[in-house]
């Protein structure tokens, strides 16, 4: 038998916390004999389709680390939040549950807020998949105009490939696709999300041949920070240092902040914006 893989045992210890809190009786177990609250260490496997002696010695401390399915089958049986599910990773294997891909559930009206205040630096929240799905002011008015488009025409592949004037905004259009592509493979993979990309790449491969020659090539790139270079069409030559932060508690999202190299930039930015905001009312 396998050194238990926590001295503390602090995953049985939550794990016994968890099935206490659940009512044995709303999940269509019997309620007869029951000396403590919540379902019995049986119950719990029994609804994660898994050995019983092996939950019984995960509990223990024993038999070793668990694998992510065994995790994931856990989670669902014992119905636990995101942020719970993710706890459980870290206390089970030492590290957070890889992205998994959601269809879009848009933001909260809070994470939403947190965009706004990044004013002017053109802020987004994109899916693993590469979908807009929440934007600032300074975006709209420095990137693109997402909410002049339809939800499922609102994603950077297709900008990138499709739309002229993105197209005409970059100053090297060949690296930043290459760039794009590459990242977004990966996010895609990470994410589990090969069923939801597929239409997405068939239709690419069909309207830009640059982008079917490019896919083709299956390179991947890693994402993080940078320096984007722009040519807006009112603001001239613009350079931004952009950051990718994955988003607390939605691992399946990801926010991009785009911050002015030049501090005069962003007084431009704003004067922009309050010109357009003007020119609206």
């Amino acid at each position: 038998m396998n050194e238990p893989f926590s001295h503390d045992n602090l995953l049985g210890t939550y794990l016994k916390d968890r099935r206490a809190k659940l009512d044995p009786a709303a999940l269509g177990f019997s309620q007869e004999r029951r000396r403590t609250p919540g379902l019995r260490r049986e119950e719990v496997a029994q609804r994660a389709n898994i050995s019983a002696t092996w939950y019984t010695w995960l509990e223990q401390g024993r038999g070793g680390a668990p694998s992510a399915d065994v995790l994931d089958r856990i989670a669902r049986a014992l119905m636990l939040t995101d942020v719970e599910r993710e706890h459980l990773y870290l206390l089970g294997l030492g590290h957070p549950p890889e992205a998994r891909y959601r269809r879009d559930e848009g933001v909260t009206p809070r994470l939403q807020r947190v965009l706004d205040a990044l004013d002017p630096s053109p802020a987004l929240i994109r899916t693993a998949i590469w979908d807009v799905v929440a934007w600032n002011r300074a975006a709209t008015v420095m990137l693109t105009d997402y909410g002049a488009l339809p939800p499922e025409q609102r994603n950077v592949l297709r900008f990138i490939f499709l739309d002229p004037r993105v197209r005409a905004a970059q100053y090297d259009w060949e690296s930043v696709a290459r760039f794009v592509v590459g990242a977004f493979r990966v996010d895609a993979a990470r994410a589990g999300a090969a069923a939801e990309v597929e239409p997405l790449v068939a239709e690419l491969c069909r309207l830009s041949p640059e982008f079917k020659a490019m896919w083709g090539d299956n390179d991947v790139r890693s994402h993080g920070e940078g320096v984007k270079h722009i040519r807006h069409p009112v603001l001239g030559p613009l350079a931004f240092e952009y950051s990718a932060f994955a988003v607390d508690g939605r691992p399946d999202l990801t926010m991009v902040v785009h911050n002015p190299v030049a501090p005069d930039d962003a007084d431009r930015i704003r004067s922009l914006m309050a010109t357009r905001e003007t020119a609206s009312a």
